[in-house]
């Protein structure tokens, strides 16, 4: 999978790759539901990055006190935006706290709202 090879030359570390996974469950956790998609998206992606429920289990432990991890680089940080917003359109509807959440990341890395709207737009189109 093109993806996951892209992936794994940013997310080289375990740590980058655990932060990578918080913030992909905050996500998916912002509209305090996890439905069956995001849930196989989640456990999909913890399977591409080679992560054990004993790695994930402080992250899922520790939730109400979890923030996104910003990464450093620029591709990275426009992969996981492209990523988190996969995560909100899993259940194929964009609900108003995941949108948010998504809007607080994005502005964090420096982006616009314009841009996270186009991925929105974009992404939702090609899993229609």
């Amino acid at each position: 999978m093109e993806a996951s090879k892209t992936l794994d030359s940013f997310l080289d570390t375990k740590d980058k790759k655990l932060a990578f996974f918080q913030n992909m469950l905050l996500v998916a956790l912002a509209d305090k539901y996890i439905d069956e998609m995001e849930s196989e998206f989640l456990l999909s992606i913890g399977n591409q990055l080679g992560l054990t429920e004993e790695d994930t289990l402080p992250i899922t432990d520790n939730l109400s006190s979890l923030s996104f991890i910003i990464p450093q680089d620029g591709l990275q940080k426009t992969l996981e935006l492209q990523a988190l917003v996969m995560m909100v359109l899993q259940d194929g509807e964009v609900e108003e706290r995941e949108y948010d959440l998504c809007l607080e990341y994005t502005r964090q890395i420096g982006y616009s709202k314009e841009i996270l709207d186009d991925f929105i737009s974009r992404l939702g189109n090609s899993q229609s």
